[in-house]
């Protein structure tokens, strides 16, 4: 029996407005930058398209999720589960002593997993603990992994539990460090994909939120549960690169790249080979837009085209490649793990690192790689950011053509060139030295100034502290065994 008074806080959870019912049916119009790419888009599907069906069972609650009424809710804690933060404090609270004995004979729970006690004094029959991970941008991929295994495993119980609804807290707790916007992502795609594939039976998920993270789920939330064909349209460009697999989980990089056909003609004959592959750049898409581009500029020059009129067919050319990347399966490529996000420098910017050691150029769709490094840089090069490029052990087969480059500048929006403050070029060779100067003077303007050539990891320590990046344990390695001998030698 309820707690006297208890039973007038609880929350019936058919009394809220589905996600599909909030939507406001005078939401402002198609901002004008995006009318050119929606045509565009119309051409590749949403990979979370809209469905009415799921829509129905979703709802955003901004409140205490110890006071929903749905068959389990969500408990986040730590691996002892005698975590103090406002949910579970608040669950422990409504719930009563009973839930503390019980606990303890859980004996733990490790990140990732859940476990299931009974609801007690709360209007809900269970709950399921959890263990969100301590977040760390030098094991980021970990962190995604396991923050995915507790929504994962928190739907699983739901399942086989024969629950009718469920009420998700946001797992990740802030002293735990894990970036809202980063965990809302994985949150809702999770979930997404659980109910397109197992969630039959399930009727209700409640996203239970506080007024902190009520507008972060907002913004995100019709990116996977687009509520019209409209607004699935206008959330495509904005859904991030790394959507997980079929299930929503992160795709972990293998760092796998095809066999060739005769191994060994890398390094046989390297400069033949090179020459062979390289001479096929121009015939890609992207290769052959630089006639138009050039083309452009001759009217510029010539007075019969503004640059205003310039900056408007580049912003259009732009969005259309965007909205390629946005559409296209780049898992191949995101699998080399040649360039990825990891933490901030000592003045707050994101770092995107590449990797050049894992950049097969002979063996990959160039095309490809150019959609992907749109795809993961769009959001991020709205602020400011650096990039960090480690040099170290590259053999030719993974330098990428000047003119692959040039297109690549001349094609990406302005705001990744005036966003960009430092390019961090880690272990140059004096030949990689030569061939960036002579880029970044005769090829591309503003460049030049932003690269700083680091001959170790020390150096690029006095930018960005080491817990801030995730390096390759092969860079580790390389700078341990070649500067700390040097060094030793007094060289």
């Amino acid at each position: 029996m309820d707690p006297l008074g208890a039973r007038s806080q609880f929350v019936d959870i058919q009394t809220l407005p589905t996600w599909e019912q909030q939507l406001d049916p005078e939401a402002e119009e198609i901002p004008q930058e995006y009318s050119d790419s929606l045509v565009s888009q119309q051409a590749f599907p949403s990979p979370f398209p809209f469905r009415p069906d799921i829509n129905r069972k979703i709802i955003l609650f901004t409140g205490d999720i110890a006071l929903l009424n749905c068959t389990a809710i969500v408990n986040t804690s730590n691996e002892s589960l005698n975590d103090k933060n406002p949910v579970s404090d608040s669950i422990h609270q409504l719930a009563g002593p009973e839930l503390r004995d019980e606990l303890l004979k859980l004996k733990g729970c490790r990140t990732g997993e859940a476990k299931m006690t009974k609801g007690f004094n709360l209007a809900a029959r269970f709950i399921i603990h959890t263990v969100g991970p301590k977040y760390k941008a030098k094991y980021r991929t970990a962190a995604e992994s396991s923050l995915y295994s507790c929504y994962r495993n928190i739907m699983q119980q739901a399942k086989e539990q024969a629950m009718v609804s469920v009420g998700l807290c946001v797992v990740s707790t802030t002293k735990r460090g894990y970036p809202l916007e980063d965990a809302t992502h994985i949150a809702l795609r999770t979930v997404r994909r659980f109910l397109e594939n197992y969630g039959n039976n399930i009727e209700t998920v409640v996203f239970a939120v506080s007024d902190t993270e009520e507008p972060v789920y907002r913004k995100l939330l019709p990116l996977y549960y687009p509520r019209t064909e409209e607004e699935e349209r206008t959330s495509l460009p904005l859904i991030p690169a790394d959507i997980g697999n079929s299930e929503g989980e992160p795709v972990v990089p293998e760092r796998q790249i095809r066999i060739t056909e005769k191994p060994g003609t890398l390094e046989d004959d390297c400069e033949d080979s090179l020459e062979s592959d390289l001479g096929q750049v121009g015939n890609h898409a992207f290769a052959r837009m630089e006639g138009d581009v050039d083309k452009q500029r001759k009217l510029i020059l010539q007075g019969q085209m503004s640059e205003a009129a310039m900056q408007k067919q580049h912003q259009r050319n732009y969005n259309r490649w965007l909205c390629r990347a946005r559409a296209e399966d780049l898992s191949d490529i995101a699998a080399l793990k040649a360039l990825y996000q990891t933490g901030v420098d000592m003045c707050g910017r994101t770092v995107m690192v590449v990797v050049g050691r894992n950049i097969p150029v002979t063996l990959i769709d160039l095309e490809k790689a150019l959609l992907y490094f749109i795809h993961v840089m769009d959001h991020i090069t709205v602020k400011e950011y650096v990039m960090v490029y480690f040099h170290t052990l590259t053999g030719e087969h993974n330098h990428l053509d000047s003119d692959f480059l040039k297109n690549l500048y001349d094609i990406v929006d302005a705001k990744f060139k005036k966003n960009l403050r430092a390019f961090y070029f880690v272990h140059p060779t004096f030949r990689s030295k030569v061939s960036t100067w002579f880029f970044t003077t005769f090829s591309v303007s503003g460049m030049k100034d932003k690269v700083h050539y680091l001959d170790n990891l020390k150096q690029l320590f006095t930018c960005i502290k080491p817990e801030q990046i995730d390096i390759p344990p092969f860079v580790l390695e390389y700078d341990t065994r070649t500067y700390f001998g040097a060094s030793l030698l007094g060289v």
